[in-house]
């Protein structure tokens, strides 16, 4: 891994962690979902202007991966709690994209092993994500990676209801 190099976005970098979201949302999603959901979602969720915000929220810590100098995906980190995890100290991974040409070349590990450690550095002992039920190969690497299903939860992708899983680790 050592051709991947992890750096701490900046607001700067707000237009380009939105088009990572768009483009690596809509590569995942689009075949199973309306294009009127996509585009009601991809407009409202992943606009500069909300980038921007998020990545200058002071509870938001956003990591962008390149390989090889190019720009191969980020993750958001965000401090929250998830009710079950009340009392704990924890940490979310709200989202972890990998570009659609990097897919299987680490990314997404050396994203993780990133949190693992900004979190452990925030003295965390869990990490937590939520993930889409359908989607398999999410939901493999994450189990694959020390992760464990604890609840359930709904996603609202335009005017569809979706149902997720939600996991967490252990990480102290």
């Amino acid at each position: 891994m050592s051709d991947i190099i992890i750096v701490r976005a900046e607001e700067k970098d707000a237009e380009l962690i939105a088009i990572i979201s768009r483009e690596t949302f809509y590569d995942t999603y689009a075949e199973v979902n309306t294009e009127a959901n996509m585009s009601k979602f991809l407009t409202l969720q992943f606009s500069k202007s909300m980038l921007i915000e998020e990545v200058s929220a002071e509870d938001n810590y956003f990591y962008i991966a390149y390989k090889n100098g190019e720009v191969a995906g980020y993750v958001k980190l965000k401090k929250s709690i998830h009710p079950q995890l009340e009392g704990e100290k924890a940490i979310e991974i709200s989202r972890i994209y990998v570009c659609k040409p990097f897919i299987g070349k680490g990314i997404g590990k050396a994203l993780l092993h990133a949190s693992i450690d900004f979190a452990k550095e925030q003295l965390n002992d869990w990490l937590w994500l939520i993930a889409w039920k359908e989607n398999k190969r999410a939901l493999d690497f994450y189990q694959k990676n020390g992760f464990e299903i604890f609840a359930e939860s709904t996603f609202v992708l335009g005017d569809d209801l979706q149902f997720d899983w939600v996991l967490k680790r252990n990480i102290s």
